[in-house]
Formats: structure tokens, C-alpha cells, sequence
């Protein structure tokens, strides 16, 4: 999943410019979950300044959880929850992979339920394409589409994909205090 960022900010004279222009620098895409894909957009792990930094805010394998004050923006492709029925798909694969991409996220999700999970942010979301199920802690279970937005105030939840298309998902996660 290729995605395009652009930095603005400010120069050493104080100007607003443009910092940088060009693909967000880490992307993947699962191998054991066709269809499946994360782009780390930006990460600030404590509260943010509005200098640039010295360097990319971003990694590949983590964190994905800012601390309080901190925020991180990424973009999840969710497969259709239906590829992990498929007779070929390897759940102890999966496992490992997402461990390896987003090791904070993994620690959090529930075993026995899988992408069940509950993390210590604030979290903003927008589908940007597809359609994906919110579920809650209690069971419930709510349908978004394109355009649509969710807060999640670190409540227990999972995203469920029960169509035949990714969905695209925006989400700004923000550190607060647990």
C-alpha cells in the first residue's frame, strides 16, 4: 500500500515550508493475510513540537502506541475477515508477522479472541474506503462506511471486516494516561 506524505513546517529562518514530499516511509503489506496493510504516517511519542525532527518519526516494527501527550497516525487496509477461514491461511503465521510489524498492538490483543484488544489512547478514525464493524467489549457491533468517523475512548474493541473488499481506515491515536 503505497501512500503519499507531505511535511510542512518550519525553516531554520522561520518560514513555513514544505519538509518533505514523497511516500510515507513505512508501509506493509501481510503476506499471510492478503490484503492486510499498515502505513505509519507519523509518530510523536510524547507531546508533539513544532520543530521538525531530526529525523524520521517513524519505524517499521514499533511503536504503533504514543505515551500520554503523543499521537501517531496510521492507515490500516483491513482484509475481509473471511481470508482467515481460507483452508491456506496460517494463524500462527499471521501471529508472527503482526508481532513483528506492530509488537505494541499484538501485546495488547487478546488471544483467545482474536483482534480484540484494549490500548491506552485516544483513538480518531475515518474510512476512507469499504466498510468495517466497530465491535465493543459487551458485544456490540456497529457498521461504518466511507465518510464515516469513530472515537474510541480506550474501550475494549476489535475491527471486523465481514465483506469481500478491504477497508480503509485513518486513525489517529492519542497517548493519555492509563
Amino acid at each position: 500500500m503505497q501512500i503519499r506524505r507531505v511535511v510542512a513546517g518550519t525553516d531554520a529562518d522561520g518560514r513555513s515550508v514544505v519538509l518533505s514530499d514523497g511516500p510515507a516511509p513505512h508501509s506493509y503489506d501481510f503476506t499471510s493475510l492478503p490484503g492486510q496493510a499498515q502505513t505509519r504516517i507519523w509518530f510523536t511519542a510524547h507531546a508533539p513540537s513544532c520543530l521538525p525532527p531530526d529525523g524520521e518519526p517513524t519505524t517499521a516494527d514499533g511503536p504503533v502506541l504514543p505515551s500520554p501527550g503523543g499521537a501517531s497516525f496510521v492507515i490500516v487496509r483491513f482484509a475481509p475477515d473471511a481470508r482467515a477461514a481460507d483452508p491456506g491461511f496460517d494463524p500462527e503465521a499471521a501471529g508472527r508477522e503482526f508481532a513483528a510489524c506492530a509488537p505494541d498492538i499484538t501485546a495488547a490483543t487478546e488471544i483467545a479472541n482474536p483482534g480484540m484488544h484494549r490500548t491506552p489512547t485516544v483513538d480518531y478514525g475515518i474510512v476512507l474506503d469499504g466498510e468495517i464493524w466497530l465491535e465493543t467489549g459487551d458485544g456490540a457491533q456497529v457498521r461504518l462506511a466511507r465518510g464515516d468517523t469513530v472515537v474510541q475512548l480506550a474501550g475494549r474493541h476489535a475491527w471486523r471486516n465481514k465483506t469481500d473488499e478491504p477497508a480503509l481506515v485513518a486513525f489517529v491515536l492519542t497517548g493519555v494516561a492509563s
